[in-house]
């Protein structure tokens, strides 16, 4: 029983992290969405979003096992620890309104430095999930779908919306982050 219940939280902890890394591509999504975009280039950056979502966190969660062989019992806490970091600094990156105005979505080299720069968060989580050996194959799976799906809706949010709502989204992502680093610490 109390295994079903640990497997439920962990599947809902994964959810709840992956909605909160897609708030970034969300944001950014929205910001590029106000510049205009076609809806052939919102599935070609979508996908590509969708598998740095996948492939960040993958080559994370591999770091992360690595190290908490290392650190042992310790890993808890420098999971926790790099959470909290990297909350507080999406939460920061918000509230100073970093835009990414300088890339050009159009073109490969734009849609790989976009995908690189909403999902660069996606390894660190997964360092600190390969830390606590979490299901590989479902958390990666979940990355990328949100991942894929937070900036499809923030691309096409984008077209319709003021620019003040990207920031939010990356608070609140920051936010969750944050809330999971500190249950992991304490």
């Amino acid at each position: 029983m109390f295994e079903l219940s640990a497997s439920a939280g962990h599947m809902i902890a994964v959810l709840l992290m992956s909605v909160a890394l897609g708030m970034d591509a969300f944001s950014l999504g929205v910001g590029i969405g106000l510049k205009g975009v076609r809806l052939r280039d919102i599935l070609k950056l979508s996908s590509v979003i969708a598998l740095f979502h996948v492939l960040m966190p993958l080559a994370g969660m591999v770091t992360g096992h690595y190290v908490s062989t290392l650190l042992g019992g310790v890993a808890t806490s420098v999971a926790g620890a790099l959470l909290l970091l990297l909350g507080s600094h999406m939460v920061y990156s918000s509230m100073r309104g970093e835009q990414t105005n300088s890339i050009d979505h159009r073109t490969g080299w734009g849609i790989i430095v976009f995908s690189l720069s909403v999902s660069i968060d996606s390894f660190s989580v997964g360092v600190s999930l390969g830390m606590f050996s979490a299901n590989l194959l479902f958390t990666v799976l979940m990355f990328g779908f949100f991942g894929g799906l937070m900036s499809v809706l923030g691309l096409l949010l984008g077209r319709k919306v003021s620019r003040s709502l990207g920031g939010y989204g990356e608070a609140l992502g920051g936010v969750i982050l944050l809330a999971f680093g500190l249950l992991f610490l304490f």
